[in-house]
């Protein structure tokens, strides 16, 4: 695909997405991976700025540069977005409390401490991106080891079998401790990503490394296999 006709595709895409307003959204591209710059109003749109380009068919990589310039009564003292934070993750069911620290700086939030499952730490990202006020997130929570590494490995393997929409055939599974290591060619970020939340899925997951590609011709896909 031509970048010129790749910057089109992920323009139409941003301005398909009701989330965010596109208008303020740039876009470069090369053949494969497109360039976000600009601004948007709350940190929530700029990763629905990135979801929406990784749909478009052709992106294999994006670079989100994109600035969250939050409106005057978007803004929140550094004190009063820990304090919601802190409320906000008591409050849901699947945050293991008290293993949760929050650190707010200039409105960025950083999330530390250790849980005993992967989806915990991208629940409690997930419960505080969304608060007002908030325009970036560091997600630094560990998840301690309590399994087997090759339990790990054949329960990924199992979960990427039953899974309708990624051919299991094409992905390799390695584990090395709590580390998981991925490596084949899918034919969309979609694809990609379901693999990706099969493997943080598994319990006992403390790191991924992922050489997953995106072929997107059946040519290129045959001739890597």
């Amino acid at each position: 695909m031509m970048a010129r006709d790749l910057q089109r595709d992920v323009l139409e895409e941003l301005r398909f997405e009701p989330s965010i307003n596109a208008a303020e959204i740039g876009v470069t591209a090369t053949e494969t991976v497109v360039t976000l710059t600009g601004a948007v109003a709350t940190y929530p749109q700029r990763l629905a700025a990135e979801r929406a380009a990784k749909r478009v068919h052709g992106v294999k990589g994006v670079a989100n540069d994109l600035e969250v310039r939050l409106s005057p009564h978007m803004h929140r003292p550094d004190t009063e977005i820990a304090e919601a934070a802190v409320r906000t993750l008591s409050w849901d069911v699947w945050v293991p409390k008290d293993r949760v620290q929050v650190t707010v700086r200039d409105g960025w939030v950083t999330l530390e401490g250790d849980v005993d499952w992967q989806y915990e730490v991208t629940q409690a990202g997930n419960a505080v991106r969304h608060l007002t006020g908030v325009v970036g997130l560091s997600n630094l929570l560990t998840v301690r080891p309590n399994v087997v590494p090759r339990d790990v490995e054949k329960k990924i393997e199992a979960a990427l079998q039953r899974s309708a929409t990624v051919d299991a055939d094409r992905v390799r599974v390695e584990t090395v401790g709590g580390k998981v290591v991925l490596h084949g060619t899918l034919r969309s970020w979609a694809e990609l990503e379901d693999v990706e939340r099969a493997a943080w899925s598994a319990p006992g997951v403390t790191s991924l490394e992922s050489h997953l590609q995106v072929v997107t011709s059946d040519f290129a896909m045959a001739a890597m296999a």
